[in-house]
């Protein structure tokens, strides 16, 4: 069974720092990019940070760059989004996704989400 689940989210003060997890199983990880993506109420989904699946070349949003450090062990199944200096406008629902890049398998698989909440 393909499964992405999202962990770490809870309340934070602005200036605070946040570790997200996404657990990847039922396919085969180091063959897909992962993704993190956030929706805060109201507003679209938007791409937050992407890691490629072996070499590891990675992207930020404008808005979290010097901030969030996204990561992934492959030995692991496992993708990170490290949030620090946290701001209020970093409120959302992020989500994990995988993005197949070679071989066989589903062409993406998303994550339920998990709550980030910035305020004092």
């Amino acid at each position: 069974q393909v499964q992405l689940v999202e962990s770490g989210g809870g309340l934070v003060q602005p200036g605070g720092s946040l570790r997200l997890s996404c657990a990847a199983s039922g396919f085969t990880f180091s063959n897909y990019a992962m993704r993190w993506f956030r929706q805060a109420r109201g507003s679209e989904r938007e791409l937050v940070s992407i890691i490629s699946g072996v070499d590891g070349n990675t992207h930020y949003a404008d808005s979290v760059k010097g901030r969030f450090t996204i990561s992934r062990d492959n030995a692991e199944n496992t993708v990170y989004l490290q949030m620090n200096s946290l701001k209020p406008e970093d409120t959302a629902v992020y989500f994990c996704n995988a993005l197949r890049v070679y071989g066989s398998g589903p062409y993406t698989t998303w994550g339920q989400g998990t709550q980030v909440t910035v305020s004092s």
